[in-house]
């Protein structure tokens, strides 16, 4: 059974910063794409960040140059590193995997995810003025 578990979140002031984390589990084909997405109350997810396999990123523009995603073979884990948070930051934090297509589709997937992906359960952050 594959799981993704998210970790790391939670509630700080503007200008704090957070770490997420996701580690991959089970029987998972070596995933083309990883990522993390959001959804804030009342809106529609939203992707924030994504990872190719040949370590190509891609972010969000309301994100890019702050947070930075990146990922760990070693431990099968994904990161996301969110420094200088702001209020609009606030929301419910999920990471995917995507192991079927190829990994020049991972900037696209960001904005359209495929419905075959995997996901985590979420992990909440809240940020407050």
């Amino acid at each position: 059974q594959v799981q993704l578990v998210e970790s790391g979140g939670g509630s700080v002031q503007a200008g704090g910063s957070l770490r997420l984390s996701c580690v991959v589990s089970g029987r998972i084909s070596p995933a083309s794409c990883m990522g993390w997405f959001r959804q804030a109350p009342e809106k529609e997810r939203e992707g924030v960040a994504t990872i190719a396999s040949n370590g190509r990123t891609n972010y969000a523009d309301s994100v890019k140059g702050r947070f930075t995603i990146s990922r760990d073979y070693a431990t099968n884990t994904l990161y996301l590193q969110m420094p200088s948070l702001k209020v609009e930051d606030t929301g419910m934090y999920y990471c995917a995997a995507f192991t079927t297509g190829s990994h020049t589709y991972c900037a696209q997937w960001m904005y359209d995810p495929p419905g075959n992906g995997y996901w985590g359960q979420g992990t909440q952050v809240t940020v407050s003025s």
